[in-house]
């Protein structure tokens, strides 16, 4: 149940993106207008994890997934009536940023059922419903089709659904306490850990490159190589089942070898495929074949970092970490878009995007490398009991 409804919510989430264009000349909208347009949901739901996983430690899953699904029709809806403002537009991507809260509240349920030993397939698993991305990127232009309105109908649907079967089916674990420190001590004492930051910027790369791509790609690849809505959604839901696929198999790999090293060698792939990418090969084979990769490199990376943080965190304090660096990772998907709609409007290329993508890469391949093998959790302190980190545990 939490993996459906976290797919639903970010299929919701991704809504603007694949139809992008389609906004963008509804609205004679410049490139920059239009990335802002799609990197606002991205802003919300990423730096709003946070407060969602607070409430989720407080009320639990059972209210809070249905409730959060809920809510989001609303703003899926509201698509209906302000297509034709941009400035409405803008506020409503705003509140759908709601859907991409739920990996907050999904990670606390699903590791609450879950002995240690199993934990990491669960997450895994359940992690792979930011293929809700990958669904919106090939569905809702084709939905679009049959009726401009149709796609959100059917989303909006969908939610209602999921919102009254994860009401009756979805159950916290009776085990599941409310932590006793406040959301602020938490998130203070996690703030002060260098390895926090590290994570952050690391995760930026990895997660951010995905959900940046996810929401820019369907511009991308109309614009530059001229590709139908339709299409360009085709190859962006491509691209982004990719990340899906490899995301638990860089956690596998995180099992075997280092994490850092399994992070390292991905990040160097990204790098080494966005200056393909930068010098513009045509889309097929050339750019196919390098979005592919560098899909399979962020993806890689994107689940090393968590296997990182379990190592490198101090016990007590990995739930407080992971919401940071969670949230982090999110954000680090807001900019990218914003400054590739931005290059294109000053230069009508995108190649300087890709080469700072590439420099991006590299310097978290090198630092990964270079620092993160050798580091170990700061301070010390037992293990917090059980069911307090279960409690505490953010995306």
């Amino acid at each position: 149940m939490a993996t459906v409804g976290f797919t639903l919510t970010f299929w919701a989430w991704a809504l603007i993106a694949p139809i992008g264009s389609w906004y963008g000349d509804r609205l004679a909208l410049s490139s920059f207008q239009q990335s802002l347009l799609v990197a606002i949901p991205v802003l919300v739901g990423s730096l709003g994890r946070i407060p969602a996983g607070a409430l989720t430690d407080r009320y639990g899953a059972k209210v809070m997934f249905p409730l959060v699904s809920a809510l989001t029709i609303v703003p899926v809806l509201l698509l209906i009536v302000v297509k034709d403002s941009y400035g409405l537009m803008l506020v409503v991507a705003f509140l759908l940023g709601l859907g991409g809260t739920t990996f907050a509240i999904g990670v606390p349920l699903v590791n609450a059922w879950f002995p240690p030993v199993k934990r990491g397939f669960a997450l895994g698993v359940f992690g792979m419903g930011m293929g809700g991305v990958a669904l919106s990127g090939y569905f809702t232009p084709r939905i679009a089709r049959h009726g401009e309105n149709l796609p959100f109908v059917v989303v909006a649907v969908a939610l209602a659904a999921f919102a009254v079967l994860g009401a009756v089916l979805i159950t916290d674990h009776p085990g599941r306490t409310v932590p006793s420190a406040s959301l602020a001590s938490r998130l203070g004492r996690a703030g002060r850990l260098r390895v926090t930051w590290e994570l952050s910027a690391l995760y930026a790369i990895g997660f951010g490159g995905i959900v940046a791509f996810g929401v820019y790609l369907p511009t991308y690849l109309k614009t530059w190589y001229a590709l139908d809505p339709t299409d360009a959604g085709t190859k962006a839901a491509g691209f982004a089942l990719v990340t899906v696929v490899f995301r638990p198999l860089g956690g596998w790999l995180s099992d075997r070898i280092h994490p850092a090293v399994v992070t390292a060698v991905a990040l160097g792939v990204v790098a080494l495929l966005a200056v393909v990418q930068a010098f513009d090969p045509p889309l097929n084979p050339g750019g196919t074949l390098a979005l592919l990769v560098m899909a399979a490199g962020l993806g890689t990376a994107s689940g090393s970092v968590f296997a990182l943080v379990s190592q490198v965190t101090p016990q007590p304090q990995v739930g407080s970490v992971t919401g940071i660096v969670g949230a982090m990772g999110g954000l680090g998907g807001f900019v990218p878009p914003l400054v590739m709609g931005a290059i294109y409007s000053a230069k009508d290329s995108y190649s300087i995007g890709f080469m700072l993508l590439s420099d991006l890469a590299l310097a978290g391949c090198v630092y990964a490398y270079g620092r993160m093998r050798t580091v170990r959790p700061e301070g010390g302190g037992a293990p917090a009991p059980e069911v307090t980190k279960v409690a505490a545990r953010r995306p």
